[in-house]
């Protein structure tokens, strides 16, 4: 009788303990699957779009090293300065004639790490004016010079006087930001290679909308041209794995934890 007793209270127990109550799966999975599928679609459309930025890195880098290596062009007229674009012209080889005018040369900072010449280190890009047969202006980048040889009687074989063939990369404005230390305006030195900006403090009109980096160095070896560096950072397909992994993942880990939700069901 006892341990019918003790059977029949164990029973009682039992019976008072509740059970689990288990929402369907379908609303158990309902928002973690809305989300899954949000995340998956903006990972994908990451991807595509590095994808299309891939293709469009490859498309520049071969059409600028088509230009680069292209036999030398005359510049297009001055009435057609104001079309100059990033897409149609940057390093396009070119050709033109005039007279420098060296008692307008500014300088713009630049740190020369992998020269072809034998000058490098920090230093000043030679920003000379070189003035056109129409009386127009185009701003030569002659080249590189150390900072002790920024003064022009420490170079003065490279100051020719007469009229000059000058052949180079046609180059756009350089961008300035936030972190860009102010222009030395008063001692010529800029931060960045703006004509329009330089041409404002040197009181120079019809100044072109771009600048031209010179082929070749003066005869003493300065100012250093051919120092232009054609280097487009191309790490988009890097991004586009990270991007389609990362989706492929989320989707794994969705469909672990729907797996875990379904074994709760059926226990």
């Amino acid at each position: 009788m006892k341990r019918l007793k003790r059977t029949s209270k164990t029973s009682r127990r039992s019976a008072r303990k509740p059970r689990v109550s288990l929402a369907p799966l379908w609303r158990r999975l309902l928002w973690p699957g809305l989300f899954t599928l949000i995340a998956f679609a903006i990972l994908c459309s990451l991807g595509v779009w590095q994808i299309e930025r891939l293709m469009w890195k490859q498309d520049l880098i071969a059409r600028v090293e088509t230009r680069t290596h292209a036999e030398a062009r005359p510049l297009q007229p001055e009435q057609d300065w104001a079309q100059v674009s990033v897409e149609r012209d940057e390093y396009r080889h070119v050709r033109l004639e005039g007279k420098f005018h060296y008692d307008r040369e500014v300088f713009a900072y630049a740190l020369l790490s992998d020269p072809r010449g034998k000058f490098s280190g920090p230093g000043y890009w030679v920003m000379t004016p070189l003035e056109l047969d129409n009386g127009a202006f185009v701003f030569i980048n002659r080249g590189f010079v150390p900072m002790d040889r920024m003064d022009l009687p420490t170079r003065t074989a490279g100051q020719e006087a007469a009229r000059v063939t000058v052949t180079g990369l046609l180059r756009l404005p350089e961008g300035r930001n936030w972190f860009t230390p102010p222009d030395d305006v008063a001692r010529r030195i800029w931060q960045e290679r703006d004509p329009a900006a330089i041409a404002n403090a040197e009181g120079l009109a019809r100044v072109a909308p771009f600048f031209v980096d010179a082929d070749a160095s003066g005869p003493n070896g300065l100012p250093q041209g051919g120092e232009t560096r054609v280097v487009f950072p191309n790490n988009h397909l890097q991004y586009v794995v990270t991007w389609f992994g990362l989706a492929l993942a989320l989707i794994g880990v969705f469909a672990a934890f729907a797996r875990k939700e379904w074994l709760r069901g059926r226990a």
